[in-house]
């Protein structure tokens, strides 16, 4: 079996679509079963509060790949070259994923839906029954500038992505010279630049303001330690499944070790960063500040402690050891549960701000809306990895890699 070109197993394909095929039917069952009759409102928008959940989070998988790729061409780091491929492979989901997020913006704004408080008709008209003084003193944030900045953070975030892989690419072919390498190095740092400010203010766009009258200067960084565990999650188990097909013979058992310890700091920076906000809002006990929390202390206690339980008690006493970062089998265990984790940190912040105390607790809609949008995700990264030679060529730290031990 050649090393250099993956072919999606017939298998893998058909689970992605039987995936695909129950979250199909999960969202139509969800839209068309109305369990609370005496608020048939409920019902649409957690619906509608799942599909987002799912277009965000694995969304924001591809964009923190799209950061990881950049990190390591900015610090000019040798261990990862030989699993680049992985990282860009699921780094180019991020196109798909802003499409459903854009699409979901517009809905919004049609008032097809009111996931975001301040995008209901009449919040800022005097008068109107759904009038919000909060909402309404901050309108000219929420309006035409809110949208600037979508459209200015999809294309800045899509362009860096595209022009990353594509020198990577088109250095395949480039021999003698590291022209394209050296590229990437000067974009990966501009890109750096963009996202240390975007990554916050898109967190405080897209999620921060379904709690329109919350805010918090922790958030952005919170947001972005889950989701980049997730996408080092993802390629850990990516280069696992190669390697048990036959591919990736050039991974050695370090890289795995390497990506391991990345899984393991940073659920501590998630950890640190989780605590950090709950403890500062809690000692300031400021009422505009400690609604938040006091509102998922209510309603969302058990889902409160089941996504701290598994993002940092789970890891910390099974990740702790150098042996348990290279089993591999053990290693994708451990990875799934995080993953899921994460997912449910996601649902954390999104449900108590759309449903609030209309909660339920998880129901088949939230894990088969999930099981779609995996499907999909995983559709996309197969495609991905099938369209190139899974082994990077030319590249100047490709020799480093091949022999990297820990």
């Amino acid at each position: 079996m050649s090393n250099l070109n993956f072919t999606i197993p017939s298998k893998a394909k058909m689970f992605t679509y039987i995936l695909m095929a129950i979250g199909v039917i999960s969202i139509i069952a969800s839209f068309l079963t109305d369990t609370q009759p005496e608020d048939a409102q409920y019902h649409q928008t957690r619906t509608w509060a799942n599909i987002f959940i799912d277009s965000f989070f694995f969304m924001a998988i591809g964009l923190a790949a799209a950061f990881f790729m950049g990190l390591q061409y900015a610090a000019e780091a040798g261990w990862a070259t030989t699993i680049k491929r992985i990282i860009e492979a699921v780094a180019w989901y991020l196109p798909y994923g802003l499409c459903f997020m854009l699409l979901l913006f517009i809905l919004g704004q049609l008032h097809v839906h009111h996931i975001y408080h301040w995008m209901a008709e009449g919040v800022a008209d005097v008068g109107s029954p759904n009038y919000d003084a909060g909402v309404a003193a901050k309108i000219g944030y929420f309006g035409w500038f809110w949208w600037l900045r979508t459209i200015l953070y999809m294309a800045g975030w899509v362009f860096f992505t595209w022009k990353l892989r594509k020198n990577s690419i088109e250095a395949d072919n480039a021999i003698g010279t590291d022209t394209h390498h050296w590229k990437n190095v000067k974009l990966s740092a501009w890109f750096m630049v963009l996202f240390a400010v975007t990554s916050s203010t898109s967190a405080w766009d897209w999620l921060m303001s379904i709690d329109t009258h919350w805010f918090s200067t922790l958030y952005g960084w919170y947001m972005f330690s889950g989701m980049w565990v997730s996408a080092i999650i993802t390629i850990i188990m990516l280069i696992v499944w190669l390697k048990r097909l036959g591919y990736l013979e050039n991974v050695t058992e370090s890289t795995v070790h390497d990506m391991g310890k990345w899984m393991f700091a940073i659920s501590f920076l998630w950890t640190y960063l989780y605590f950090s906000q709950f403890m500062l809002i809690w000692y300031a006990d400021i009422p505009e500040e400690v609604i938040y929390f006091q509102q998922r202390w209510e309603n969302f206690k058990p889902l409160m402690w089941t996504v701290l339980g598994i993002n940092f008690a789970f890891p910390m006493i099974l990740l702790m050891s150098r042996d348990a970062k290279r089993n591999f089998w053990f290693l994708t265990i451990v990875g799934t549960v995080i993953f899921i984790g994460h997912w449910l940190d996601v649902v954390m912040m999104v449900m108590p701000g759309t449903v609030g105390h209309h909660w339920t607790g998880l129901s088949w809609m939230e894990f088969g809306i999930f099981a779609g949008f995996l499907g999909f995700f995983i559709n996309i990264l197969l495609r991905n990895l099938a369209s190139r030679p899974l082994q990077v060529k030319n590249h100047p730290y490709l020799d480093e890699a091949i022999h990297h031990t820990t």
